[in-house]
């Protein structure tokens, strides 16, 4: 197995090749999730850096360089066992490299002065907390993921409406706006670049109209991957804050 993380440019990353061979994609495919990440051009910048490789032919392609948190956000929706074994090796692999840069470029053992040295170490101290915090989200965010996404249970616009604090008319708009869906008579459908994304399924259900008649239609319902994908769409919105506790708490 290829070196997982590496050092590039001072920073601390894996790339797309390496991802691809860690999670048994093809590269392209895992190339395709990155261009369709649904991330701000600011995040995507920062986290996915543009970059060459040369193939056993000697021809040049296309890869990107990732950065831990891209690498989080990316792997989110790589499932099963196998999955979340890498992730947690991924993770350990990033902290563990990152100490080692931290340490090659500015170590308290390196300074002279006692204070300083001191005031050093305590920097260094809360900086590896950090990390060890910020890495245990990522594993329960990861874990989380993979739970509800094995789930078989579908759930109502009004449902997921509520956890943020809205109706299902506005979430409903929301999605509209966003040119995910559309209406069809009575049903909301998504769009062709949605559809096989398993994101909903439509059920059977009876309703009464205001004049008493009982009518049989198609109802609209999201899968877990759905909820998920709707989470992202909100937090394009300013809701960034209310996802993230709701991916940690459940």
């Amino acid at each position: 197995m290829t070196q997982l993380v590496f050092i590039e440019n001072n920073r601390v990353v894996t790339d797309s090749l390496t991802i691809a061979e860690s999670f048994g994609k093809s590269h392209d495919k895992v190339m395709r999730d990155i261009r369709n990440l649904e991330c701000s051009p600011k995040f995507s910048l920062a986290n996915f850096g543009e970059s060459t490789y040369v193939n056993e032919r000697g021809r040049k392609y296309m890869k990107y360089l990732i950065t831990q948190d891209g690498f989080s956000f990316l792997v989110f929706g790589y499932t099963g066992s196998a999955a979340s074994a890498f992730k947690e090796k991924y993770i350990a692999e990033f902290n563990r490299m990152r100490g080692q840069l931290q340490q090659a470029n500015v170590g308290s053992y390196m300074i002279e002065d006692p204070i300083e040295r001191a005031k050093r170490w305590i920097q260094e101290q809360e900086e590896k907390l950090a990390i060890e915090q910020r890495a245990a989200l990522y594993e329960e965010k990861a874990n989380y993921v993979d739970d509800i996404l094995k789930s078989k249970a579908t759930v109502t616009t009004t449902q997921i409406a509520k956890d943020y604090g809205m109706s299902a008319r506005q979430l409903n708009q929301i999605l509209k706006q966003g040119h995910v869906q559309f209406k069809q008579k009575d049903q909301w459908l998504l769009y062709a670049k949605y559809q096989d994304k398993g994101y909903t399924k439509s059920q059977t259900v009876e309703i009464e109209r205001s004049d008493g008649r009982k009518e049989v239609v198609m109802n609209t319902q999201w899968t877990q991957a759905g909820r998920l994908f709707i989470h992202s769409i909100l937090g394009k919105r300013g809701k960034r804050a209310l996802i993230e506790q709701k991916l940690q708490y459940g």
